[in-house]
């Protein structure tokens, strides 16, 4: 029985797993939509803007380490894609991306809202398909799904023309991949393996940095079970948070520019650094000819071009982190570094920068520690990018994977709103809060429609300084204070969210935070609270740019406190 390709392509989503999609209809999709009903199965989300579609599939897919889905029409619904797109792909997030086309017979004419978004996108997608054929539709969803999910996940984008949903053709089930060419190194090469075990067994002062491909890996666990065996401190990336306990007695927390001091001084005294599923961006490095200056470099990671294309390594380990560990782990022996461990204890002793400045100033940084403490550290907390997405960083402890949902290697504002929103649909049963500034909520906050009509209960701290507030910092610490293009007028936050009939509350004093927390928990639906934060806090420590790791600067002294220094075992 033939069926047509948007019904081909609705069974084919479906066979795939896909319960969700974040889409925005048009002209070319109609004769999908037209179908969708006929399909129960998948639940369509409608957002307010393509952007946020692809960052709802993002934040779908890192919560659930599923494939996220989004579907946009064509010219400027494929182009409002884009930034999503480019997110996914520099932070290794799996996801389908599925965009409208002009019929066949217009394409190359310049027909109303034709784009080449495959060209478009070419350098931000591991794969794209134009869909010229509905009879190979199937085959191209399975394909593209499978190269999404497998190796190093990425963007897979689908173009398919107005026609080809409407043309008929047979539903051939693929039974498998075959992709000439495309191959996933697992296990790691055992003479390297046996190499790297040696450095570790001699080191006197090893180092792990961990990084998202530890998350992707699902290899937490044996990150564990690896440094504990070895007695070797860890350390991790932005988007490596989570990966291994904060809690822990060898995590010494993020690395680089707003990273702790302690873990920026352990990476410029070790002598042995064991990069794992990381790819030493400059943001973790610093100044590069400084980096790591007494050490030799061990390299985990399943894309062999990271390997060696920022920092030379000496041991490269091509492999998926999991299985290397667990191998890895069979060759160390059981060690006890003391003194090497003493010696970090000192740096976090000196360099405390958990503590909080005293004082009735509403602080960001209070604010997150408050979330953490009411949600016992079991949330999801999503952000925006700017100050409060390094505040969230520091000052939430995360003791789980999938649990820091942020942008890291393209830094995308308004990332934190949409991203949240697909976290909580991927995990309805866990507590989502988005951390977002009041700069980086704007760029998409017309997704407050989108939480509202689909009962979508995430929780929003605004930290609304009237700044764009890491531009701000960076012309208060190194442009005199030439504040050019950064105070920010805001409208009423809370009034904005009543006009789209969601609940809300202003908090301008520190006795009001716990409350108004409480609240938002309390309710059942989504809710936003709009903190008046201090407007010319900043994020300590820094590393300022083109400056090695050890040249941080940190919190004046006298305004510091030891409210709350969270306790280490």
């Amino acid at each position: 029985m033939k069926k047509t390709g948007a019904q081909i392509l609705c069974e084919s989503l479906i066979a795939e797993g896909v319960d969700v999609m974040f889409g925005f209809p048009g002209g070319v999709l109609l004769p999908f939509y037209d179908t969708l009903p006929q399909y129960p199965q998948i639940r369509h989300i409608l957002v307010r803007h393509e952007q946020g579609a692809a960052h709802a599939a993002d934040g779908y897919a890192r919560a659930t380490g599923k494939v996220g889905v989004c579907m946009a029409t064509s010219g400027p619904g494929a182009t409002n894609l884009v930034t999503g797109i480019a997110n996914a792909y520099l932070d290794s997030v799996p996801m389908v991306a599925i965009t409208g086309q002009v019929v066949r017979e217009q394409i190359g004419k310049d027909a109303f809202q034709e784009i080449d978004i495959t060209g478009i996108t070419l350098p931000i997608t591991k794969h794209s398909y134009v869909a010229m054929d509905t009879a190979h539709l199937a085959k191209i969803v399975h394909e593209a799904f499978y190269i999404a999910r497998t190796g190093r996940p990425g963007p897979v984008l689908i173009d398919i023309p107005k026609d080809v949903f409407t043309d008929q053709a047979e539903l051939t089930v693929p039974s498998r991949v075959e992709l000439p060419g495309y191959k996933i190194p697992s296990q790691g090469h055992p003479a390297q393996l046996k190499n790297a075990a040696k450095l570790i067994n001699e080191a006197k002062k090893p180092l792990i940095i961990a990084g998202r491909g530890v998350i992707i890996s699902g290899a937490s666990s044996a990150l564990r079970e690896f440094a504990e065996k070895a007695q070797v401190p860890v350390i991790t990336t932005l988007l490596g948070i989570g990966c291994f306990p904060e809690n822990h007695a060898l995590s010494y927390g993020m690395a680089g520019m707003h990273g702790t001091g302690y873990a920026n001084k352990a990476m410029e005294s070790c002598d042995l650094l064991i990069a794992i599923g990381m790819r030493f961006d400059d943001r973790v490095t610093g100044k590069i000819s400084a980096f790591a200056p007494h050490a030799k470099i061990i390299h985990i990671d399943l894309d062999p071009a990271e390997i060696g294309k920022n920092v030379p390594v000496d041991i490269p380990i091509v492999g998926d982190v999991k299985p290397v560990l667990i191998s890895l782990q069979k060759l160390v022996e059981n060690n006890s570094r003391i003194s090497w461990l003493r010696q970090l204890d000192e740096w976090r002793q000196q360099h405390p920068m958990l503590d909080i400045k005293d004082g009735d100033k509403l602080l960001p940084q209070r604010i997150i520690r408050e979330i953490y403490e009411a949600t016992n550290g079991d949330a999801i907390v999503v952000t925006g990018v700017g100050q409060h997405q390094m505040w969230a960083a520091q000052h939430y402890f995360f003791d789980k994977p999938d649990t820091f949902i942020s942008s890291g290697g393209l830094g995308t504002m308004g990332f934190g709103l949409p991203a949240a929103m697909g976290a909580k649909v991927g995990k309805p049963d866990k507590t989502v809060w988005c951390i977002d500034g009041d700069g980086s909520i704007q760029m998409t906050i017309q997704e407050l429609a989108t939480l509202v009509q689909d009962d979508i209960a995430v929780k929003i701290a605004i930290m609304n300084n009237g700044y764009l507030g890491m531009v701000r910092q960076w012309q208060d610490l190194f442009y005199k204070k030439n504040y050019v293009a950064t105070p920010l007028s805001c409208p009423d936050f809370v009034k904005i969210a009543e006009a789209y009939c969601m609940a809300g509350i202003t908090v301008t004093k520190r006795e009001e935070v716990r409350p108004a927390i409480d609240k938002a928990m309390a309710h059942e639906g989504p809710f936003l609270v709009n903190f008046m934060v201090e407007p010319e806090e900043n994020v300590y420590p820094m590393v300022p740019p083109g400056e090695s790791n050890v040249n941080f600067l940190e919190q004046p002294k006298k305004e510091v406190s030891a409210w709350q220094r969270r306790s280490t075992p």
